[in-house]
C-alpha cells in the first residue's frame, strides 16, 4: 500500500512539474542543496588534478612552457590586426553615420553539471541568478555559440544548447549573407537549415554565423560549418546539413554574453529622443545669440564722443534702456543730466 501511495505521489509530482510552474520555488531552493554534491562529486577529480600537477615532471612543465610561449605570441600578432580591423570598422560606421558599436561584456562560466535526459540538451552551470545572468542570455565556448540560459536559480542556471530538438537560431552564410534558420536535431554532432530553397547558394564548407535578427544572440557569432547539401529536383527545398563549431561535448569553461538588453524599438526610441533633445537644444541656442549682442553699450560711446550736444544724447538713452529693463527706472535720475554740464566745462578747461 506504501508503494502504491508513493507511486501515485511520484507520478503527480512529475504531472505538476512538466505541466505547471508551481514547482520552481522550490526546484531554486533545492539547487542550494544540490550545490554541495555537485562540489563534493567534483571534489576527486579536483584533488587528483592538484596531485597530478604537483608530481609533474619538470621536463613536461618546460615543454608546456614553450609551448604557451609560441601560442602567446601567435596570439598577441592575431590581436594586432584584429584591433586594427576594429579600428577601421569603427571609422566605417562614423562615415556611415550609424550606431555606435556596443562593446559585449563577457564572464567566464564552469559546467558542473548535463541533464540526464538523451532525449534534450541541457547543461548546467555555476553562475546564476546572484551572478547577474539572466533568461535568454547568450553562451559560448571558445570557438562559437552553444546555446542560451533558459532556468535561472540562485546560484547555477540551466542552460539549453544548440541541438537539442526544440532550439532554433536564426543564421547567415558568411559568404554571401543567405539567411536561414539552424534547427537542433537531437545529434550533439548536426545541426539542419529549415526551408533553403533548392537554387539557393550554399555549399559544403561554408561558415554559418549568427545574423541577429532573433533579437536574441548577437551578430557575428560562428555558428556552425556546412557538412553536406542535398539537392532533389523533384523538391522545393535543399537538405542542408552542419556541424556546430562550438566542442559541446567537450567544453568545460564557457563565456556568457552580457549584451545590451533593451530591444530593437527600445534602442530606436531612445535615440529619437537623443537626437530631439539634442535638436531641442541647438534650437533654443540660436536665438539666444542676438539676444547677447550689447546694443545699449553704443549709446553711451555715442554720447560720450557726441560732447557739444548733449542735450541730444540724454533723450536717446531713457528712450533705449526703457524697453529692455522697465524695473530699473528709477536708475536714469535727473541728476544724470548735470554730467554733460560738467563736461564741456572740464573740456573747456583742457582746451
Amino acid at each position: 500500500m506504501r508503494l502504491l501511495v508513493l507511486v501515485v505521489l511520484s507520478v503527480a509530482l512529475m504531472v505538476v512539474d512538466a505541466r505547471f510552474t508551481l514547482l520552481k520555488p522550490v526546484r531554486s531552493q533545492m539547487s542550494l542543496v544540490l550545490m554541495q554534491s555537485y562540489w563534493i562529486t567534483d571534489l576527486p577529480q579536483r584533488l587528483w588534478q592538484g596531485v597530478a600537477s604537483q608530481f609533474g615532471s619538470r621536463t613536461e612543465l618546460v615543454a608546456e612552457n614553450e609551448k604557451l610561449k609560441t601560442e602567446n605570441l601567435l596570439l598577441q600578432g592575431r590581436m594586432q590586426k584584429l584591433a586594427a580591423l576594429t579600428e577601421q570598422n569603427v571609422r566605417l560606421r562614423e562615415l556611415l553615420n550609424s550606431s555606435a558599436l556596443v562593446n559585449e561584456k563577457v564572464e567566464v562560466a564552469e559546467l558542473i553539471g548535463m541533464d540526464p535526459n538523451p532525449f534534450t540538451h541541457r547543461i548546467i552551470i555555476n553562475k546564476g541568478e546572484r551572478d547577474g545572468v539572466f533568461l535568454g542570455q547568450p553562451v559560448l565556448d571558445a570557438r562559437g555559440l552553444m546555446g542560451q540560459v533558459v532556468e535561472l536559480m540562485p546560484y547555477t542556471s540551466r542552460v539549453l544548447l544548440l541541438t537539442d530538438t526544440t532550439h532554433s537560431i536564426p543564421v547567415q552564410v558568411n559568404r554571401n549573407g543567405l539567411r536561414a534558420i539552424a534547427s537542433g536535431t537531437g545529434n550533439p554532432e548536426r545541426l539542419e537549415l529549415r526551408h533553403v530553397a533548392d537554387t539557393a547558394d550554399i555549399k559544403e564548407g561554408d561558415l554559418l554565423v549568427s545574423s541577429g535578427l532573433g533579437q536574441r544572440f548577437p551578430a557575428g557569432y560562428p555558428v556552425a560549418t556546412v557538412k553536406e547539401v542535398i539537392h532533389d529536383s523533384g523538391q522545393p527545398f535543399a537538405i542542408v546539413r552542419a556541424v556546430p563549431t562550438a566542442a559541446l561535448n567537450r567544453s568545460r569553461y564557457l563565456l556568457l554574453v552580457f549584451s545590451d538588453p533593451r530591444t530593437a524599438e527600445e534602442r530606436a526610441n531612445d535615440a529619437a529622443q537623443a537626437q530631439e533633445a539634442q535638436d531641442r537644444q541647438g534650437g533654443n541656442a540660436t536665438p539666444v545669440v542676438p539676444a547677447t549682442v550689447p546694443k545699449p553699450a553704443t549709446a553711451p560711446a555715442g554720447a560720450a564722443n557726441a560732447a557739444p550736444a548733449p542735450a541730444a544724447a540724454t533723450p536717446v538713452k531713457p528712450a533705449a534702456h526703457a524697453p529692455v529693463k522697465p524695473v530699473h527706472k528709477p536708475v536714469v535720475k535727473p541728476a544724470a543730466a548735470k554730467p554733460p554740464a560738467a563736461v564741456p566745462a572740464t573740456t573747456g578747461g583742457r582746451e
